[in-house]
């Protein structure tokens, strides 16, 4: 069971922790029981979420206990890491409904049983507590001296200010490990490096408060080649795990689009193949980079591992016949809308204008005279058929589903129209 340490190291999962070779010593003991918390600060995860789902699992796999909890307490409050201002406090219906949408979102990556695994709201815990039982029992374990030192309060001193809800944040955290502890015998908690300075106080409390050892176990963040920031789009929009908020086929898009230069870190963040068969990607992608190999491997795992394997053939699917490797006609209306919600789109009304317009009107080319030029070249399609007169006026007959029609320019130029 030490195996799991050694397989993150090399997957670059460790950032930091309370003691690397005394936590090895006590995972080769036996079954340990650890867990990592998700705030609803929304009403889904999004994909910074999935390097600690993906850990704990990874933990389970290995044999080990794991407990997802679902901040129903926490979220009321909003942790203030790596926030410059106060966080808008959500209702409690609102957290409430968000906690039910979160809890089943951990649980598709969790074995769930007494043996395995389990998932747990904070707020069963902290709910009924009393200001007094709160400040005497947990309060009286934390110096406030060295809460002022933390980096992320000093700095909100120094510059927005810092209510007192969100300083109390890292107390509630702290007593989760500590009941967990009690209830459970949770003895290790992970997390991101950002939230190093809250997983510590909780060891911390279960040192003060119950004179045991406790252990902490930090990812580091995850970052892009290019500067932009992970798991957001270009325009600043966040991929969500709920395929309401992020289509299967966005995120599919997000994963096979990954960087070279970041692709081979990400299948060993991200994806549970072997050392063996990563390295072996590895090794395609240097070799035949525009195979893009391994980040076809990465999408699809990905994408089966949140949406399924049934959406997963659906959005590879789209993706080929979008770009003319596959029958448009075959795919379901909800899967095509959601693929030309990814490429540049327009929508027009009845009668239909003509392709010229049509491309114009998509982006797909600069001008008019660019699109009758691109038609004379061979180089237009509508539904994958190849127009070639520049006066070309698609029908209604043409519209899939009653309503699409998906534009080409050459071959990897796609663009998507609606007809209301």
């Amino acid at each position: 069971m030490t195996d799991i340490l050694d397989d993150l190291a090399w997957r670059g999962l460790i950032a930091q922790s309370t003691d690397l070779d005394e936590l090895r010593a006590m995972l080769a003991a036996g079954p340990v029981t650890l867990y990592c918390g998700f705030d609803p600060t929304a009403p889904s995860l999004h994909l910074g979420n999935l390097v600690q789902l993906l850990t704990l699992r990874r933990f389970q796999l290995a044999g080990h206990r794991t407990i997802g909890l679902v901040g129903g307490a926490t979220g009321l409050i909003g942790d203030p890491s790596g926030k410059s201002a106060e966080r808008t406090l959500n209702s409690q219906e609102v957290v409430a409904g968000w906690v039910e949408r979160i809890r089943e979102q951990v649980s598709r990556f969790l074995s769930l049983s007494d043996d395995k695994g389990m998932i747990v709201s904070n707020l069963d815990w902290t709910g009924p507590m009393s200001a007094i039982e709160f400040l005497r029992d947990v309060g009286k374990h934390f110096p406030v001296n060295r809460m002022l030192a933390r980096d992320m309060v000093r700095n909100r001193l120094e510059t927005t200010g810092l209510s007192y809800t969100e300083f109390s944040y890292m107390l509630l955290q702290s007593l989760d490990y500590l009941e967990l502890y009690r209830r459970y015998d949770c003895r290790l908690q992970t997390g991101g490096s950002d939230q190093w300075g809250n997983l510590a106080s909780g060891v911390d409390l279960i040192r003060r408060a119950e004179g045991a050892t406790a252990h902490a176990l930090t990812t580091p963040l995850v970052t892009r080649a290019d500067g932009t920031k992970f798991g957001k789009t270009a325009g600043g929009e966040t991929y969500w795990l709920d395929p309401s908020l992020t289509t299967p086929y966005a995120f599919y898009q997000f994963w096979l689009n990954a960087d070279d230069r970041d692709v081979v870190r990400f299948l060993k963040f991200f994806s549970f193949r072997s050392r063996e068969e990563i390295e072996e990607l590895e090794k395609a992608t240097g070799e035949r980079p525009a195979a893009r190999l391994a980040q076809r491997a990465l999408a699809e795992e990905l994408t089966t591992l949140v949406h399924g394997e049934d959406e997963t053939a659906k959005v590879i699917a789209a993706s080929r016949a979008l770009f003319g490797q596959g029958e448009l006609g075959e795919l379901d209306e909800r899967t095509l809308e959601s693929a030309l919600a990814s490429v540049p789109s327009a929508e027009v009304s009845a009668p239909l204008p003509s392709v010229v317009d049509l491309l114009a009107e998509t982006k797909l080319v600069g001008s008019k005279s660019e699109a009758r030029r691109t038609i004379a070249q061979g180089g237009a399609y509508v539904n994958n058929v190849k127009v070639t007169d520049e006066a070309a006026v698609p029908s209604t007959s043409d519209l899939l589903h009653g309503r699409f029609l998906v534009l080409r320019r050459g071959k990897r130029n796609v663009g998507g129209v609606t007809v209301s």
